[in-house]
């Protein structure tokens, strides 16, 4: 339970400090210390030592006492420093152990804080631990964005108590560029693991068109509905999309069915030709089938597939004027011709694909995003995750997220092949207008590629996140692909007066 800003919970076990180690080890971040307090045999370092397991996902880690040595390093999914400052003779020694390099650079859990309280940062973790009865009291005094973290994960340990898992295990899965992570949860054995998805509700954010919030205009899914609305059809379909084993739409937590850990990629990150020609087997079928705009979740709630319209295509193509052009010169926007031009362009190609095929198009249909299945047969191969944000829209978009794959170099020749082997499904199938949805292709990977050179600097500038610029170079030349469509004359021209192509690279 927790009380005022306080957090309290009884712990009545080993195992409890230990899964209280687990829930830590998922709330904590670089740059936060966590001061451990408490008398001789209270817990303090049973609770580092869980903390650190869990983050190398080592049950075994050795983690010996620093009381000697005051400091012990670990290099981890995030570097952790444990410091034992018991033996501590002055506070300004804390320095010469490389106390603050190492909370720069990760997390560092602190034995005995009363040694150094005036030479630890004011915004820390303060965890005390106190006797009990035949168990332990945890108190945590967190403030801020650390309080947030703490108080998250302890509701995903409540939800996994209410689902029938309160001993499951937790470890750290994934996280991106999105607002969701995953953790991987063991809820008896290490063979039988499930996934958590932790979709926390957020602030709408500030109006950025006609009033709204960046993600309505964009139509990205903001409670957990439509994933699993999309999910349910998908699998009747006969598609392997995860089953959906408990979910909490007001907190957005979900368990999810574990479709598998194999990629598409091999071992140094390049592409399994036969594991992406199956993707795009699994991408004519689903084309070939009419999906159902509206789809009834749980006994009150409709989900409504959006449409992928004008509005939405010309707010993400615009990230290249608010983002990208910036960037390229050095923080010049882009002028108002530019703009005006640009955008014109844009409703033009738009107006384009009035008559393209339009279907359900996943959105992010890529490596990141497509599990490799290799007990499976047919489209059932092909684990689909990461569909929230699905919509209706020119199916030609799909394919151009997977032959043109934002996180890994399609080669010319796997691009052409993965090109054949859609096309000649597609013809297989019956009526198909081939030149029709090459136009389509051409403007939607147009789009797509815009969207993502714009994409790559916000999340650089705005969200501290530069490891996404590594894929600018691979983007601009996919975009190159596409502007050598003859409907794409005008953009291309426009490209190229402004400056934007591979030459960037």
């Amino acid at each position: 339970m927790t009380t005022g800003d306080a957090i309290s919970l009884f712990l009545k076990d080993e195992a409890a400090t230990i899964r209280l180690g687990e829930d830590l080890a998922l709330a904590l971040k670089a740059g936060d210390c966590l001061a451990l307090s408490g008398d001789l045999g209270a817990g303090k370092s049973s609770l580092a030592r869980a903390i650190l397991r869990a983050m190398a996902d080592d049950e075994g880690l050795e983690v010996p006492s620093p009381t000697f040595t005051l400091v012990q390093s670990y290099d981890l999914r995030i570097a952790v420093s444990h410091f034992d400052l018991y033996r501590l003779g002055d506070p300004a020694e804390l320095t010469e152990l490389g106390f603050d390099e190492a909370l720069q650079n990760g997390i560092c859990l602190v034995e005995w804080p009363e040694m150094a309280q005036s030479e630890l940062p004011a915004e820390r973790i303060a965890l005390t631990l106190a006797h009990e009865g035949s168990g332990r009291r945890a108190t945590i005094e967190a403030a801020g964005a650390q309080n947030t973290r703490i108080r998250r994960v302890l509701a995903i340990r409540d939800f996994l108590d209410t689902a029938g898992y309160p001993a499951a295990k937790r470890r750290f899965l994934t996280g991106d560029a999105s607002l969701r992570a995953y953790e991987a949860i063991y809820p008896k054995a290490e063979n039988q693991r499930i996934i958590l998805m932790d979709w926390p509700p957020l602030a709408e954010g500030p109006p950025v068109l006609d009033g709204k919030p960046y993600p309505k205009v964009a139509h990205l899914a903001e409670n957990a509905y439509p994933f699993v609305a999309i999910a349910d059809a998908l699998r009747k379909d006969g598609f392997a999309a995860p089953e959906v084993y408990k979910v909490d739409y007001n907190k957005g937590i979900l368990l999810i069915e574990d479709l598998g850990s194999e990629g598409v990629l091999d071992a140094h990150g390049q592409p399994v030709i036969e594991r992406y020609r199956e993707s795009v087997a699994c991408l004519a079928r689903l084309h070939a089938l009419k999906f159902p705009q509206h789809i009834p979740v749980g006994k009150r709630h409709v989900h409504h597939i959006p449409d992928f319209d004008r509005t939405a295509m010309k707010m993400e193509v615009r990230l290249v004027l608010d983002w990208h052009l910036p960037w390229k010169r050095q923080g010049a926007p882009a002028t108002e011709v530019e703009r005006t031009e640009y955008l014109a362009i844009w409703d033009a190609l738009i107006d384009e694909l009035a008559t393209a095929e339009k279907n359900l198009l996943l959105r992010d249909f890529h490596s990141p995003n497509i599990i490799w299945r290799e007990r499976e047969s047919g489209i059932r191969k092909i684990g689909l995750i990461d569909f929230q944000d699905a919509m209706i829209g020119p199916t030609a978009y799909d394919l151009a997220s997977i032959v043109q794959d934002a996180r890994v170099t399609i080669e010319p020749g796997l691009f052409r092949q993965l090109m054949d082997d859609y096309l000649g499904l597609r013809r297989a199938q019956g009526s198909f207008d081939e030149d029709g949805f090459m136009r389509a292709w051409a403007i939607m990977s147009a789009q797509r590629n815009c969207k993502l050179a714009g994409l790559w600097v916000r999340l650089l500038q705005r969200d501290g996140k530069p490891g996404y610029l590594k894929h600018m170079p691979r983007t601009l030349s996919y975009l190159n692909v596409a502007l050598e469509h003859e409907t794409l004359a005008p953009l291309r021209d426009w490209c190229t007066r402004a400056g934007i192509g591979q030459s960037e690279s």
